[in-house]
């Protein structure tokens, strides 16, 4: 009696462990205990960040990412129990870049069309330290860069892609990168429909054609450098830039107070961009059911 009992308990335990490791395997679960740690990383080293200045904290940013990174990883391999193809060592370098010209293309078209129609003009900040407005820009736009798509196209577009299949993916982590900047300075719905559109589907959309996250990573750095440096709010984030920015027109076509995202010409040319992207994802297979 005493062998049998031992035995149902034994098997009993095996069951419980059994049900916790499937419960920690279901999509939700890893997505959600893996934002909830970078968070955790970014709300302990983005103090350190903000109080130091110059190259030590570019230094703290770089510490960021790389620990974001690393609990993404461990996210993966520990929890989820999948390898990350998305952030091999391979080619990373050229996928960032890659997606840093794309990015740079972007805002700058963008910029140079809301110019010619009268609404943007350009003065240089005589007093302006370049080497310091260019470490602020690069600091603020590369630990957005890495925490926000380690989040939304790392873990929840593939949780939801797991699920529900790589179109529902796009639209959900596109609508709710969108809503995540409601609360920013100048945010409105407009505003939170453009994100949608033309951050949401972009960066979405170039991580469904390249198949990582270094091009996603890179596209997104270069987008918010460029625009800090220009002196344009970064989606209602306001910064000291090389330039003073006049503003001249309807909020639709200059963006009002959020900056650049909130106007119509991003919208457009993002979606120019994106489609090509989606088509090539299409064409090179690279739309599965799933990235496990």
């Amino acid at each position: 009696m005493k062998k049998r009992s031992a035995h149902t308990e034994y098997s009993q335990m095996e069951e419980k462990l059994s049900k916790w490791s499937l419960f920690w395997r279901f999509p939700i679960s890893w997505m959600i205990a893996g934002a909830i740690g970078i968070i955790l990383v970014d709300a302990l080293i983005r103090p350190l960040v903000e109080q130091s200045h110059g190259l030590v904290s570019l230094l703290w940013t770089l510490t960021l990412g790389f620990l974001a990174i690393m609990v993404y990883i461990l996210t993966m391999k520990y929890i989820a129990r999948r390898s990350t193809p998305e952030l091999s060592r391979k080619g990373a370098g050229l996928e960032a870049v890659m997606g840093a010209l794309t990015g740079l293309i972007f805002i700058a078209l963008s910029t140079i069309i809301i110019v010619s129609l009268g609404s943007y003009s350009f003065q240089w900040v005589n007093e302006a330290d370049t080497v310091t407005v260019l470490i602020v820009s690069i600091k603020a736009a590369l630990g957005a860069a890495i925490v926000e798509e380690l989040i939304f196209r790392g873990l929840m577009f593939q949780a939801i892609n797991k699920l529900l299949g790589t179109w529902t993916a796009l639209a959900v982590t596109s609508l709710f990168f969108g809503i995540a900047h409601l609360g920013n300075t100048g945010a409105t719905l407009w505003s939170a429909f453009a994100i949608t559109l033309e951050a949401g589907v972009l960066l979405g959309a170039a991580f469904l054609w390249r198949r990582n996250l270094w091009f996603a990573m890179g596209l997104h750095f270069s987008w918010n450098a460029l625009e800090g440096v220009l002196g344009i709010p970064v989606s209602g984030h306001s910064s000291a830039g090389l330039f003073i920015v006049k503003v001249n027109g309807p909020s639709l076509l200059t963006g009002g107070d959020f900056g650049l995202e909130g106007s119509v010409v991003p919208v457009i040319i993002s979606l120019l961009i994106s489609i090509p992207m989606l088509y090539g994802a299409i064409r090179n297979r690279n739309l599965p059911t799933n990235f496990s």
